[in-house]
C-alpha cells in the first residue's frame, strides 16, 4: 500500500511538474499579449514597445509599475499600473495619462468586486459614462466621489467600489509624476502640493486620508492605510 501511493504520488507530482512547464510559456506570453493591448487602450498612438522595460517606483510604500509610451522617439505619456483594495479584494487598475498629466483612458486588469455592482468599475469611469474621469488631471484636484464632496459619480450601490477605484487613480498620478520623464510639466509635477490641499491643519479629512501625500497626517479613519 505504502509503495503504491509513494508510486501514485510521485507520478502526479511529475504530471503536474510536466504540465506546468508545458503551459508556463503560452500562459506568460498571454499575459504579455494582455497587458500590451491594455497599454495600447490607454496610451494610444505610440510607436515603441512600453511594456518591454517598464520602470518601478515606489510612494507610500507601494510599488508602482510606469510603462512609457513614445511616438518618433518623443515622449507622449505613460500607463502606470496601480492597486488598492477594494470591497472584495484587491483591484488593479492601468490607467494612462499624457505628458500634461490628463487621464486619457484606464482599464481595469483584475478584481474580485460582486458582479453587477463593483464589477462596473471596468466601464463606469469610461469617457461618455456617467462617472467620466477621462480628461482630469488629479495633479489638479484629487478624484473624490461626489458625495464625498469630490466632483466624480459613484456606481449606484458600490460607493466603497468607487473610492478605491479613484484611490488607485490617484496613487497612480501620483507614481508618475513623480517621476524626471522628459515632457511633463511643471504644473503637473507638484503632486505633494495639489494632493496635500485635502489636509487641514496637519490632519486628513475622512474622505482623503488615504491620499498617498497624507500619509504623515493623523487620519481620523480607522481603517486609514496611512494612519499614523
Amino acid at each position: 500500500m505504502v509503495i503504491v501511493l509513494t508510486g501514485v504520488t510521485v507520478v502526479a507530482g511529475a504530471l503536474l511538474g510536466y504540465v506546468n512547464e508545458l503551459t508556463k510559456e503560452p500562459i506568460a506570453q498571454a499575459n504579455a499579449k494582455a497587458l500590451s493591448d491594455a497599454i495600447a487602450v490607454v496610451v494610444p498612438g505610440f510607436d515603441n514597445n512600453p511594456a518591454e522595460a517598464p520602470e518601478t517606483v515606489e510612494v507610500g510604500g507601494a510599488i508602482y509599475k510606469i510603462y512609457k509610451a513614445t511616438k518618433g522617439g518623443e515622449f507622449i505619456g505613460a500607463a502606470v499600473e496601480s492597486s488598492t483594495n477594494g470591497f472584495g479584494g484587491a483591484l488593479n487598475v492601468l490607467v494612462g495619462f499624457d505628458k500634461e498629466g490628463n487621464i486619457i483612458d484606464y482599464s481595469l486588469l483584475s478584481h474580485s468586486e460582486t458582479p453587477g455592482l463593483g464589477s462596473k468599475a471596468a466601464d463606469w469611469f469610461k469617457k461618455g459614462s456617467k462617472g467620466d474621469i477621462t480628461g482630469m488631471n488629479p495633479g489638479t484636484k484629487a478624484l473624490i466621489v461626489n458625495k464625498d464632496g469630490g466632483q466624480v459619480d459613484a456606481i449606484t450601490a458600490s460607493t466603497i467600489t468607487s473610492r478605491a477605484f479613484l484611490q488607485a487613480v490617484n496613487n497612480a498620478y501620483a507614481a508618475y509624476s513623480g517621476q524626471n520623464v522628459d515632457g511633463i510639466s511643471g504644473a503637473t509635477n507638484q503632486v505633494t502640493e495639489a494632493v496635500s490641499a485635502n489636509c487641514k491643519d496637519g490632519h486628513c479629512d475622512t474622505a482623503n486620508c488615504n491620499k498617498v501625500n497624507c500619509k504623515n497626517a493623523e487620519c481620523p479613519d480607522q481603517n486609514c492605510k496611512n494612519k499614523k
